[in-house]
């Protein structure tokens, strides 16, 4: 039984008429006519009554028409299965936003070569918007981005990144353990921020202190805002990710805020649905051994 022709059937069906489903299939009206002319003589019967200019469906063609959508999603599966295994053989396309390149990727490559040697990789960083649209036309395979929904995407948590205050060795917070908010304030405040929502929960804060907090340099880059807390310019709002060599060294130290508890940064994998599934259990399984978000 020949797939086109069966494709052919399930789209006039999805599409409402002949020539819909030809514009779909980028083939003439005769052609989709053709096919399903063709497949009509294949199952000896009627798919469709003709109807003025509208086609409708035959009791023949209602039975028919669910094992027809099965037959076409099962091939499709396989399709993808294969071109995704001969993907493999070459280059894997990557695109991840500039905190995952930075803090993530050097960590995480080395494992997934170890699982892929034969693999080739490309990397593109941007930022989230960015990255899915290059996701869905096909110019990078898998995306590194901040949690969003689609319905041609599938997205599934990588990690979550836990922002919270940090401040340099010898810093007065480091003794204490019932901070407030009025304390954070009265501090100069290194501010980072990369534009994700998450970050407008740290403003809201400080929107109970009668006095805004004290802001001596604002920037959107977090190696710079780290480097300057540690030569004392400021204290820090930063996430936990960028900041794990230095807190493991004890030249950062993260300091409890109640009201910061639960401000995190998502990050999730995205791919174009049904692709790449290998590759994602695989990172998932690797985010887990680095303890990535923990």
């Amino acid at each position: 039984m020949n797939i086109e022709n069966m494709e052919a059937f399930v789209y006039v069906i999805h599409f409402g008429s002949f020539n819909k489903a030809a514009e779909a299939l980028f083939l003439s009206q005769p052609s989709v006519t053709a096919r399903i002319q063709s497949l009509e003589r294949e199952l000896d019967c009627r798919l469709f009554d003709r109807l003025g200019k509208q086609a409708v469906l035959t009791e023949e063609g209602k039975r028919f028409l669910p094992y027809a959508q099965q037959i076409l999603q099962t091939y499709q599966k396989g399709r993808q299965h294969v071109q995704q295994k001969r993907k493999l053989a070459g280059e894997l396309r990557i695109g991840c936003t500039v905190s995952v390149a930075h803090y993530v990727v050097p960590e995480l490559l080395p494992l997934l070569q170890e699982q892929y040697p034969d693999l080739h990789f490309k990397f593109t960083t941007g930022v989230t918007d960015e990255l899915v649209g290059k996701v869905l036309s096909k110019e990078i395979d898998i995306g590194f981005v901040r949690s969003v929904a689609h319905p041609n995407l599938a997205s599934v948590k990588f990690y979550e990144d836990p922002i919270r205050l940090h401040v340099y060795e010898g810093h007065p917070f480091v003794e204490k353990d019932d901070l407030t908010v009025e304390a954070i304030g009265s501090q100069p405040l290194v501010f980072f921020e990369c534009g994700a929502l998450d970050w407008q929960r740290v403003h809201r804060i400080f929107e109970s202190l009668r006095q805004p907090p004290n802001v001596v340099i604002q920037t959107d880059n977090s190696e710079m805002a780290k480097k300057l807390v540690m030569k004392k310019a400021g204290i820090c709002f930063l996430p936990s990710m960028c900041v794990r060599g230095e807190v493991a060294e004890g030249r950062l130290l993260p300091v409890h805020i109640p009201e910061t508890a639960g401000i995190s940064m998502q990050t999730n994998i995205v791919t174009a649905q049904g692709e790449h599934e290998d590759i994602v259990r695989a990172l998932l399984r690797i985010g887990r051994k680095l303890n990535f978000g923990g």
